[in-house]
């Protein structure tokens, strides 16, 4: 970096984060095919490259040079702007995670609070883009991604002030440092499970990718999307799944500490956890069968609403408790 130059710094700390964040993408990609064909045993991608590693590479390279159609009855202006929005938003959610002690783009007091309201943000690029696209299917994919993100961000935000009540800060920093003794996922673990689900609906993940529903709706909010329109909303959906990954990392399992007090803590321990989560996600996608819409529903609003709801109130109640007696 220049020094003397804040917009130049700023431009190279903005793609330091950028870069790697596009390589995972890519890497996981071509991971989730591997583990995609060992579990169904077959073999996955191994032409393109050594062991197919170039493979992500020669797709991505292939959608961007390929023509952007845009249909003759949608609104053009927003049709290209859903995707770069989603894909915006995406990314602007990674400048509060830490990847280690100071390893953070802003380390802002709120910083929980900021993910949470970005976040929420995302519905109205899937919301844009199956309108503008002026189509049935597109519009009934995004009114159902809507439906399911919405529904699901409500346990997720009584999840996170359980846990704040507990660690007393919004600071993603303070919260793995709170867990040095003890991590969340031990007293927590009801909680933990029902974050790793939701977070699973809110990224439309199997066994809930019920908007991209091949039988009923071709390929949902985005059917009408091809070339580099896919490819950004397929990079930020990937980027989401990474993010959220790195959440549960960072507020149930002590994010960049170290499970050995010999070993010293690190961004070595944040990555190794992390690729456990990736791994969890491919998992499940292998493993489980499609939710059917009523279900998904039923899940999110008479299970997991009622049950985050009491941990709300349960944990600020022992906390209260133990600090006025």
């Amino acid at each position: 970096m220049v020094s003397g130059y804040p917009i130049l710094n700023s431009c190279a700390c903005i793609f330091s984060f950028i870069i790697p964040l596009l390589l995972t993408v890519a890497l996981l990609t071509l991971a989730e095919r591997k583990v995609l064909a060992s579990v169904q045993r077959r073999k996955g991608p191994n032409v393109v490259g050594f062991l197919g590693l170039m493979q992500p590479f020669a797709d991505g390279f292939k959608l961007l040079i390929k023509e952007t159609i845009l249909p003759s009855t949608s609104s053009k202006f927003l049709f290209i702007f859903s995707p770069i929005f989603t894909l915006f938003i995406s990314l602007i959610s990674w400048s509060v995670v830490p990847f280690s002690e100071g390893l953070v783009f802003s380390d802002l007091n709120l910083g929980l609070l900021y993910l949470f309201a970005v976040s929420s943000l995302g519905v109205y690029g899937i919301i844009l883009s199956g309108w503008a696209s002026n189509s049935r299917y597109a519009f009934l994919g995004s009114l159902r991604s809507a439906s399911q993100m919405i529904s699901y961000e409500v346990s997720f935000a009584l999840i996170l002030v359980s846990l704040i009540s507990c660690a007393s800060s919004l600071n993603l920093s303070t919260v793995v440092l709170f867990q040095k003794n003890i991590w969340f996922i031990v007293p927590f673990f009801p909680l933990f499970f029902m974050f790793f689900v939701s977070i699973l609906a809110e990224t439309n993940r199997s066994p809930f990718d019920l908007p991209e529903a091949e039988a009923e709706l071709v390929s949902g909010y985005n059917v009408e999307y091809s070339a580099a329109g896919f490819a950004l909303f397929f990079v930020s959906e990937y980027c989401n799944i990474i993010l959220m990954s790195s959440l549960c990392v960072v507020l149930f399992f002590g994010g960049w500490l170290s499970p050995f007090p010999f070993w010293e803590a690190g961004f070595f321990w944040f990555s190794v956890k992390l690729l456990v989560f990736l791994f969890l996600f491919v998992w499940v996608r292998a493993s489980f069968p499609r939710y059917r819409y009523d279900q998904l529903m039923r899940l999110g609003w008479k299970v997991f609403l009622p049950l985050s709801l009491g941990w709300c109130v349960m944990i600020p109640s022992f906390v209260f408790i133990y600090l006025h007696c």
